[in-house]
C-alpha cells in the first residue's frame, strides 16, 4: 500500500478503536457524577491520527482551519489559537500595553477593573503588567460584578475592565459597554467559561475590545490544552499575534516566508536597512502557540458545540426545575432576559436560614458520588498568592494598599464575594453526563434537605 492507502486504513482502524473504546467503558458501572469532563469519540480520534501521520507537530493546517471556523462561528474577522485560557488571557491584557497602540497603551500604574470571586488567571495578569487591580464586589444569583458599583470605584488612572462571565451566565454587557464608552476604557471578555452564551443575540467575547476563551478539558470544548483570543480590530490582532509568537513583528505563518513582499526592504527599530523582516521583534514576547494535534481535537469538538451547548441547557433545566422546591433555603441561579447562558456549571448558595451549611451539603455529595467545585478562588483577595505578595491594589473607591497589609476591615469593602465563598459551590451541567446523571444530583441534594428538615 502507498502512504495515501495506509493514512485510509489506520484512520480506519483509529474509528474502530474508538467505537470499542466507547463500548468498554460504557459497560463500566458509573459511581461518580463529575462536576465536569469531556466528550470526544471517534472524529477526534482520526483528526488527532491525521495530524500525527502529516508529521508537522506545530500549528499547520487543523490549526488554520480552527482558527477560520472558531472565528466565522462567533462572528468575528479573527481569532488566535494559545495554549490555554490564561495565556489567551495574558496575550489579551499584555497586547493593551504596546506601544503602537500610543497614547491609547496601557501604563505601569494604571488601573484594570475587576472581581476577586473567580479564577486567578483573569486577574493575574494585571499584577504581571504593573498594572493595578480594582476589585469590586458582585452580586448574588448572576455571581458576576455588581455594575452599580463600577463608576464609583472609577479614578483617573483607570483604562480598562477585565471580567470574567461567571460559569457561562454573562455580565450585563449593555451596562458594561456604556461606562467603557462613557470613560474611554478597554473591556476583555473572559469567555474561557461562556464559549456559546449570547447577550442580546451577540456572542460573549464579541462585544468587547478582545474575547478570550478555554479549551481545557472542563471546558465547552477540549483540545486538552488550549485557548484562544478573538478580536474585531485589525490593529489588535497584528498585537496579539505578535506577542503570541515571541514577539516578532513579522505575520508570517511558520514554514511560509515574505508575506508582506517586502521582507529585506525596511528600516526598524536602530537595526539596518533590509534586516531579515522575519527576524525582527517589535515586542517583548512569548511562545503561546498550540500543537497542530491539539488543533485537529478542537476542529471535531467545534462542530460539536451546538449540541454540547443543548445538552448544557437541558442539565440546567433539571437543575432549576428540580431544585425549586427549596428556594427557602437555597438560592439558585438568576439570569437576565437578555442573556442565553452556556452553563459551564450550575451555581447553587446556601443561606444563613438554612438547617445546614455549604460545607455540610458539598461533603454530603461528594460522600454520595455528586462532584462539586467551588467558585474558584472564592475570595481571590484572602489566597495566599496575595497575602504573601507586596503588589499595589483598590477595594472600590478605597486607597491604595498593599496586597499582604489587608485586613478584615478591608475584606467587609467585599461582602457579597466573602459570601460566595463561604456559602457557594456548582454542581455540573456538562456533555459527558446523561439526564440521569443530573436527575441523581437533584435526588441527592433533596435527600440530603429532607433529612435535616426531619431534625
Amino acid at each position: 500500500m502507498n502512504t495515501q492507502e495506509l493514512r485510509t486504513k489506520i484512520k480506519e482502524l483509529a474509528k474502530e478503536y474508538a467505537r470499542a473504546l466507547k463500548e468498554e467503558q460504557a459497560a463500566k458501572p458509573k459511581t461518580y457524577v463529575p462536576a465536569s469532563g469531556k466528550n470526544i469519540g471517534e472524529e477526534e480520534l482520526v483528526n488527532m491520527m491525521d495530524a500525527s501521520l502529516d508529521m508537522w507537530l506545530t500549528a499547520g493546517r487543523f490549526n488554520d482551519e480552527f482558527e477560520k471556523e472558531f472565528a466565522a462561528k462567533l462572528g468575528v474577522p479573527f481569532a488566535l489559537t494559545t495554549t490555554s485560557g490564561s495565556s489567551a488571557n495574558l496575550l489579551a491584557l499584555t497586547a493593551l500595553t504596546s506601544p503602537k497602540l500610543g497614547e491609547k497603551r496601557l501604563k505601569k500604574g494604571d488601573e484594570v477593573i475587576a472581581v476577586a470571586a473567580g479564577f486567578p488567571t483573569t486577574v493575574n495578569p494585571i499584577m504581571q503588567n504593573g498594572l493595578i487591580p480594582v476589585f469590586v464586589d458582585c452580586e448574588v444569583g448572576t455571581y458576576n460584578i455588581d455594575v452599580s458599583k463600577i463608576e464609583q470605584a472609577l479614578s483617573p488612572k483607570t483604562r480598562a475592565i477585565f471580567l470574567a462571565h461567571t460559569l457561562g451566565n454573562m455580565f450585563d454587557m449593555d451596562k458594561i459597554m456604556a461606562l467603557a464608552q462613557k470613560h474611554n476604557l478597554w473591556v476583555i471578555e473572559d469567555s474561557c467559561d461562556a464559549l456559546g452564551a449570547k447577550w442580546n443575540g451577540k456572542y460573549a467575547g464579541t462585544t468587547g475590545h478582545i474575547g478570550t476563551f478555554s479549551f481545557y478539558p472542563a471546558h465547552h470544548i477540549t483540545m486538552g490544552e488550549g485557548g484562544a483570543v478573538i478580536t474585531k480590530d485589525a490593529q489588535l490582532y497584528r498585537i496579539l499575534m505578535s506577542y503570541r509568537d515571541w514577539g516578532r513583528d513579522c505575520w508570517c505563518k511558520p514554514g511560509t516566508d515574505n508575506t508582506c513582499k517586502n521582507r529585506f526592504n525596511m528600516q526598524l527599530g536602530n537595526l539596518p536597512f533590509g534586516y531579515d523582516h522575519k527576524y525582527t521583534y517589535s515586542h517583548i514576547g512569548y511562545n503561546l502557540k498550540i500543537s497542530d494535534w491539539q488543533a485537529a481535537v478542537g476542529l471535531a469538538q467545534l462542530k460539536k458545540l451546538d449540541r454540547f451547548l443543548e445538552m448544557r441547557r437541558e442539565h440546567a433545566e433539571i437543575l432549576l426545575n428540580g431544585l425549586k422546591k427549596w428556594e427557602k433555603y437555597l438560592i439558585l441561579p438568576h439570569v437576565s432576559e437578555k442573556c442565553a447562558p452556556s452553563w459551564f456549571g450550575f451555581l447553587i448558595s446556601v443561606k444563613d436560614e438554612a438547617p445546614f451549611t455549604k460545607q455540610q451539603l458539598v461533603e454530603y455529595l461528594e460522600e454520595n458520588g455528586i462532584g462539586t467545585r467551588q467558585l474558584f478562588a472564592g475570595n481571590l483577595l484572602r489566597q495566599p498568592m496575595v497575602t504573601m505578595a507586596d503588589f499595589e491594589l483598590r477595594i472600590g473607591n478605597g486607597p491604595l494598599k498593599k496586597a499582604n497589609k489587608l485586613t478584615e476591615e478591608d475584606y467587609k469593602q467585599l461582602p457579597v464575594t466573602d459570601f460566595i465563598m463561604l456559602h457557594t459551590f456548582w454542581v455540573g451541567t456538562a456533555q459527558n453526563l446523561t439526564d440521569e446523571d443530573v436527575q441523581k444530583t437533584v435526588q441527592t441534594i433533596s435527600k440530603f434537605i429532607e433529612q435535616h428538615e426531619r431534625k
